[in-house]
């Protein structure tokens, strides 16, 4: 299927540092070490409702990834999924009573409208579940041809000692993968199963549902196997980023690696798995479940300028689990208007310094709220009309469009 269009992204001047992250398997900062290409797969929506700002938010950190990595001279391909038949799908349509095909199209074009307005780099490749089946259903049929899958009646599991490394990219004991996989869509009570922690890659048609005629049988498949083979199929193992939100980390990581480890005998899956936080509202996660949501599309809607969404989503750590307050988003509007104010001048304080100073903040770990810190010093000596550099407030301008994704560019 279609990505959505990108946004023109200046060329500035020299290259960045390499960029270093988190990785939850190591549980510690590392730098990334792509070649030429950077490879990243970011896990994508399920379309049964409407872009918020916990997905927002997720994106953005992983477009941050993109600029860096570009900043610092490299290439990037870039595959993000779309789980367009899974349960929560059904089970809305179901709900609404609108056909689920068309409940996934609608809420897939309001998906690329609000990562257009955010100005977020579109994926290389932007795949469906659906357009997936034939190799998602060839690649379940390898995993049961090496005894790494089974029946339970018409549905088939993977077998979690398979990969030989289960649980690395977590490094959950036993009791928290039980809990969290039961909490997160897997079901660890399902009778014939060889271990409560086996996951589904194919269900067997029931009733109602949806289903594909395949050489496993009418059914469709499951959402771990899913990620596995639409990366390793376009970006072969260990590429540089798996991503997604902090809720993705169990099952739906440690399986999809696992999936893909056994499908290759290689290890790791991905040499960086890299999480964002959760973006709360009341002390409690924005979830679709919860119906505590704060749309992109609403406040779009309500003549919010995105670039005050992005910046407000960018002023705390990407990791950090953060709250959506009352006062977030007038700070992001101030701080938006104030940058843009100083872009316009006719002339600021040198800006190479401050470029440095951002790519070097970005660079580490993707720390965002120094990076504006740095920015907003620049603004202030500019408004306050310090400096006599011309070129400067186009160098600003640049700078902040090409690392933060923020078109600052006075109208």
């Amino acid at each position: 299927m279609d990505a959505w269009p990108a946004p023109p992204v200046p060329t500035l001047t020299g290259t960045g540092p390499a960029l270093r992250l988190f990785d939850t398997a190591a549980g510690e900062i590392r730098p990334t070490e792509p070649g030429d290409v950077a490879r990243m797969y970011v896990c994508g929506i399920t379309p049964y409702d409407a872009t918020h700002l916990g997905h927002a938010a997720t994106y953005l950190a992983f477009d941050l990834v993109q600029r860096v990595w570009r900043d610092a001279g490299h290439a990037v391909k870039y595959v993000q999924n779309v789980t367009d038949v899974d349960d929560p799908l059904l089970e809305r349509a179901a709900h609404t009573g609108e056909n689920w095909m068309h409940l996934a199209q609608r809420e897939i074009e309001l998906f690329r409208d609000d990562m257009t307005a955010l100005r977020v780099l579109p994926p290389d490749e932007f795949i469906g579940a659906v357009e997936s089946v034939p190799e998602l259903t060839e690649a379940i049929a390898r995993l049961l041809d090496s005894g790494a899958a089974y029946h339970v009646g018409t549905d088939i599991y993977y077998d979690i000692t398979a990969s030989g490394h289960f649980g690395y990219e977590s490094g959950y004991d036993r009791e928290q993968m039980l809990r969290l996989f039961g909490e997160r869509g897997g079901d660890p009570q399902h009778v014939g199963k060889r271990d409560p922690l086996d996951s589904l890659l194919w269900r067997g048609q029931r009733p109602t549902e949806p289903y594909w005629d395949t050489p496993l049988g009418a059914g469709r498949p499951g959402w771990h196997i899913e990620c596995s083979v639409i990366a390793l199929n376009r970006l072969g193992m260990s590429f540089d980023v798996q991503g997604g939100g902090s809720d993705l980390i169990f099952p739906h990581h440690e399986h999809s690696a696992a999936h893909a480890e056994a499908l290759t005998g290689e290890h790791p899956f991905a040499r960086h798995y890299v999480h964002a936080g959760m973006i709360g509202l009341d002390g409690e996660k924005m979830s679709k479940s919860r119906g505590n949501l704060v749309l992109v599309s609403k406040l779009r809607a309500a003549g919010v300028d995105p670039m005050a969404v992005r910046l407000a989503l960018l002023d705390g750590h990407y990791r950090a689990d953060r709250e959506w307050t009352g006062g977030r988003l007038p700070a992001a509007e101030a701080r938006l208007a104030r940058w843009r104010s100083a872009v316009a001048v006719d002339a600021g304080p040198d800006a190479l310094t401050l470029l440095g100073e951002v790519r070097d903040r970005l660079s580490d770990d993707l720390d965002t709220a120094g990076a504006l810190a740095a920015i907003d010093g620049w603004a202030e000596r500019a408004l306050g009309g310090g400096g006599e550099d011309e070129g400067a407030p186009g160098l600003v301008r640049d700078l902040v469009d090409a690392l933060l994704g923020v078109a600052v560019r006075p109208a």
